[in-house]
């Protein structure tokens, strides 16, 4: 069944159509976290999400947009596949019409993942849909290494990367390095589709200070 980032009327905590609640989706982001051993701080360092932000999230009282949702996902060098889908394993994965997780924005953008979860692959492959006049947001640059590639089937995107406007119409691609702030919005009337592979790069561990063995060792 599909996701979905969203509230829904009644239920104040918001839950994902698939049946994972906001609570699942919490503990899944803080195992991620904490998997990679990165404190609150740091992460809010990453993403420039803040930390009472994403307390809430991970404890499940908050719903977050898709843009925080991406956010969160690029500091943990990951997908927003990743936190929504279980991984698969099999050699073939089909997905049915109805089956993709779908992340729906307040403003009314969306966001399929066509793609599944692979184990230590990141990559992501989806189509967005943008109506006309929606300003989807800025999202932040993805890890050095990282790559998008980005296919028009309709309408009229504006793709702003590192303050650079192009646009682009139905039938257009185009290739751009992740590690740039990338911006997506609609500039027509009618909404726009497109389609976006994501291949994910790694940050680098932050180097370590010498040890007392390392300091005074000469160099062959």
């Amino acid at each position: 069944m599909s996701s979905m980032v969203e509230s829904r009327p009644g239920e104040g905590k918001g839950r994902l159509s698939s049946g994972l609640d906001m609570a699942g989706l919490g503990a899944r982001l803080r195992g991620e976290r904490l998997g990679r051993r990165l404190s609150l701080q740091a992460l809010e360092a990453r993403t420039g999400v803040s930390r009472s932000m994403l307390s809430e999230v991970e404890r499940g009282s908050k719903v977050p947009t898709v843009l925080v949702l991406d956010r969160i996902a690029t500091g943990l060098d990951t997908s927003i596949a990743r936190l929504l889908g279980e991984e698969r394993a099999a050699r073939v994965v089909l997905l049915r019409r109805g089956e993709h997780d779908t992340a729906i924005d307040p403003s009314g953008w969306e966001r399929r993942i066509l793609s599944p979860v692979l184990p230590g692959v990141e990559f992501e492959l989806m189509r967005t849909t943008i109506p006309g006049g929606v300003d989807a947001g800025e999202f932040a640059a993805h890890a050095p290494g990282s790559r998008e590639y980005l296919a028009m089937e309709r309408g009229r995107l504006r793709l702003t990367l590192d303050g650079v406007e192009h646009v682009l119409r139905a039938g257009d691609s185009v290739y751009y390095a992740g590690d740039c702030r990338h911006a997506f919005a609609n500039p027509g009337d009618e909404p726009c589709v497109y389609y976006l592979a994501m291949e994910l790069g790694r940050h680098r561990a932050p180097a370590r200070p010498p040890t007392r063995r390392t300091r005074g060792r000469r160099r062959s």
